[in-house]
């Protein structure tokens, strides 16, 4: 378990323990290190080289001075030209810094030395450049060790070389100023290396609260089993940013409501193509818990709940369920529960009937008791042979005995025109379930549009008719009709007049009658049956690229 409280897969031992966050830390700490040696290196390297080049500059120079002084060429002309040159060079050198200046015959011969003893041996270093006339400069060890040290010729009015001068400074001397320069590198490299240090430590930690302290081989393991759960699991999941933008679709939302997965993420919402009220929902705000909801061809349960991580509300998580074939399931429940009910009352009321002829035999009236019996049987065979005369398919002529049963019972009469006929072979091109959805939904809503309304006579008309081309399913009542301006609405999900919750009936058609390719009209009926008249066309065969007219 994390600080947070969420549990993380198990670490490996060994290296492998090693999280991302300390690996980087240790990797970032190994990187500013080298670095600021590497440039403490280089700047040492710079100094050393600028040392010894200012001091070549300024051994030049002063040889060059010193060469040109006339008191200097003077001196030469002397019998014994150390007993001036010597004051002269000790002066130079204590007002200058440098170690020595050795001024000496064309030949090598010194006149003056810092240590009189050597005053009259031969210079030790390189003189040739010299007495050809040219001032250079060597690194050499002489009688005071390692230095640095230019040589000059002394030349007389003419051009000749005179004499040559000396001056030098030893490379003790400069290591003494690089170590002053180096003690300060190396306090600025300890500084930076510090400031370095508590930024990649800063860094660490907020990477370790990022990775919650998993390893990389641990990270790689949870995004593979985050990409095989996505894909794995057959409910739809989306993740919506605040901003309505999807960020995550897995394959089973993909599938749902007909998307590509690749062009999804990072789209808007309301650019998806979706239904209005699903688009709503999946950016809602408020959460949703099982909502119903219709695409061209599904019928979903969308569950919506606000995500939110440690830098803030992350957006909505939404998983989708497909509840199309369990919707059709309960249809056909409904429907074979209604036929249990018409059964019920139908032996209800044969009981009574039972009942009243043994009461009539009983008493003698055998004659009445043989009529009454008769019309009884001649009115329920009546409605069986027209229905089944006139309806050969098996599926539509079941819903239409027990939904005008079921509507009896409540007081409405369901009619079949004169023009009714189908026949059997409409069940090979056509699905029972689909049948049972756009007949019995259209039955259902006539009959509580009549009830609701409190019509006097209750009635519904079913007219059925199958063609070359297509099943024709309309039903029309006596109510009130519909206004001519909703008549798209009443196919949206959610719309009724029935109360909330309720709705989904017509909106299961419209979408039956889309995944078939057909199409439903909605007007109002005339004469003595001017209420709403549902006209829906279903192609025997799957018709392409055929677009849904108006209302459907």
């Amino acid at each position: 378990m994390t600080d947070s409280g969420k549990r993380v897969p198990p670490r490996e031992g060994g290296d492998a323990r090693w999280s991302l966050a300390r690996r980087l830390f240790v990797l970032q700490a190994v990187i500013v290190i080298v670095v600021i040696l590497a440039g403490s290196g280089l700047a040492w390297y710079s100094a050393r080289a600028q040392n010894r080049e200012s001091a070549r500059d300024e051994v030049r120079s002063l040889a060059r001075t010193l060469a040109g002084m006339p008191s200097l060429k003077s001196a030469l002309d002397d019998a014994d030209p150390s007993e001036r040159l010597q004051p002269l060079a000790r002066r130079t050198t204590a007002r200058t810094g440098v170690d020595f200046v050795t001024i000496m015959s064309k030949e090598g011969i010194r006149y003056t030395h810092p240590d009189p003893s050597r005053i009259g041996e031969r210079f030790w270093g390189h003189i040739g450049p010299a007495v050809r006339g040219n001032t250079f400069t060597e690194t050499y060890t002489g009688t005071l060790g390692p230095s640095v040290r230019a040589v000059a010729p002394v030349l007389s009015p003419s051009g000749e070389v005179r004499a040559l001068v000396s001056v030098g400074i030893k490379l003790r001397v400069l290591t003494g100023q690089l170590q002053g320069q180096l003690r300060a590198l190396l306090l600025v490299a300890g500084a930076a290396l510090l400031l370095g240090g508590l930024a990649t430590y800063l860094v660490s930690v907020r990477m370790r609260r990022y990775t919650h302290g998993l390893s990389p081989a641990a990270l790689s393991r949870v995004h593979d089993y985050h990409e095989a759960i996505l894909h794995a699991v057959r409910e739809g999941l989306l993740l919506v940013s605040p901003t309505g933008v999807v960020t995550l679709c897995n394959d089973g939302a993909a599938v749902l409501l007909g998307l590509d997965p690749a062009r999804t993420e990072g789209s808007r919402v309301d650019e998806l193509g979706l239904p209005d009220s699903l688009a709503e929902a999946l950016g809602s705000r408020a959460p949703v818990r099982d909502e119903l909801h219709l695409t061209e061809d599904r019928v979903l349960l969308v569950t919506v709940a606000a995500a939110s991580g440690d830098d803030g509300e992350l957006g909505n998580v939404v998983t989708l369920r497909d509840h199309t074939e369990l919707r059709t399931l309960n249809r056909e429940i409904d429907t074979l529960r209604g036929f249990s009910e018409s059964l019920r009352s139908q032996a209800h009321e044969s009981a009574n009937r039972l009942h009243t002829v043994v009461s009539l035999i009983e008493l003698g009236r055998t004659e009445q008791a043989v009529e009454f019996a008769t019309a009884e049987l001649r009115t329920a065979q009546q409605l069986t042979d027209r229905v089944v005369g006139a309806v050969e398919e098996p599926v539509l002529a079941a819903v239409l005995l027990g939904k005008t049963a079921e509507a009896r019972e409540r007081g409405v009469e369901i009619g079949i025109t004169e023009d009714t006929r189908v026949d059997e072979s409409a069940s090979e091109a056509l699905d029972p379930r689909e049948l049972v959805t756009v007949l019995g939904n259209l039955i259902d809503n006539a009959v509580e549009a009549v009830l609701a309304a409190g019509v006097e006579a209750p009635e519904v008309d079913v007219t059925l008719r199958a063609e070359e081309t297509g099943l024709l399913v309309g039903v029309v009542d006596n109510g009130p009709g519909v206004d001519a301006g909703a008549t798209r609405e009443l196919f949206r999900r959610g719309h009724s007049g029935k109360g909330d919750g309720r709705g989904l009936g017509l909106a299961l058609v419209g979408q039956s009658v889309r995944r078939r390719g057909g199409h439903v009209e909605v007007t109002n009926g005339t004469g003595r049956m001017r209420g709403a008249a549902f006209t829906a066309w279903l192609p025997l065969e799957p018709l392409a690229g055929r677009e849904p007219k108006a209302g459907g």
